[in-house]
């Protein structure tokens, strides 16, 4: 395989903040008098926060999002870890001076109390958060504007990710694609959407770039 660069999704790929996302999205809606099911929250995440609460009420968008972004903030630290095996192949393909990259519909001050919260710090060399661009994922732009920030090149380069927005992404960029079987929605589903590959743990990732 030609892969110098890998691009991660954050959330649900390298760091599990699956119950910390879903406690928010729950306690949002009980707060605007609106009951929300584990399941329909699950169905939630992904998407930038305000496209999901403009297909709940399109006149409470901002309000929900700072209602969302409150509750995340102040447990935080609480819910965030990192997926078994991340840190440890993540700084092995650092080693081996792998480009890496993270491309996120988060905003910039979470990412990096994840980051840090989880000691993933000092291993990119480019993010793109929601600050960065006009376009969210599915839109290519995140991860161009990734691969432009790295010098990289359609061919040689990698989208990990957990959501179909993900995999659509790097789709829609040119680049190979890979799914993590740990992703919330599930194996399955997310192979509907037919990465390049499918990792059932990190580690499988070091396999597949024959490190």
């Amino acid at each position: 395989m030609n892969i110098h660069t890998i691009l991660f999704d954050l959330d649900g790929t390298l760091i599990d903040t699956n119950e910390l996302i879903i406690s928010s999205f729950m306690h949002t809606f009980e707060q605007y008098g609106r009951e929300l099911s584990r399941r329909e929250a699950i169905e939630f995440i992904g998407p930038p926060l305000r496209d999901t609460f403009h297909q709940v009420d399109p006149d409470q968008v901002e309000a929900m999002v700072e209602t969302y972004r409150e509750h995340n903030l102040y447990h935080h630290d609480n819910y965030v870890t990192a997926f078994p095996n991340v840190v440890e192949t993540i700084d092995q393909l650092q080693k081996k001076n792998f480009k890496l990259g993270i491309v996120t519909t988060k905003m910039n001050r979470t990412v990096e109390m994840g980051l840090k919260v989880t000691g993933l710090s000092n291993y990119f060399e480019t993010i793109i958060t929601l600050d960065d661009v006009v376009h969210a994922k599915p839109h290519p732009e995140p991860v161009l504007k990734a691969m432009q920030e790295l010098e990289a090149s359609v061919d040689s380069t990698l989208m990990v990710g957990d959501n179909h927005h993900d995999i659509d992404a790097g789709k829609n960029a040119g680049v190979q694609t890979a799914g993590v079987a740990w992703s919330l929605k599930g194996k399955e589903k997310l192979s509907e959407y037919k990465p390049t590959y499918m990792l059932d743990e990190m580690r499988d990732l070091l396999k597949i770039l024959g490190v």
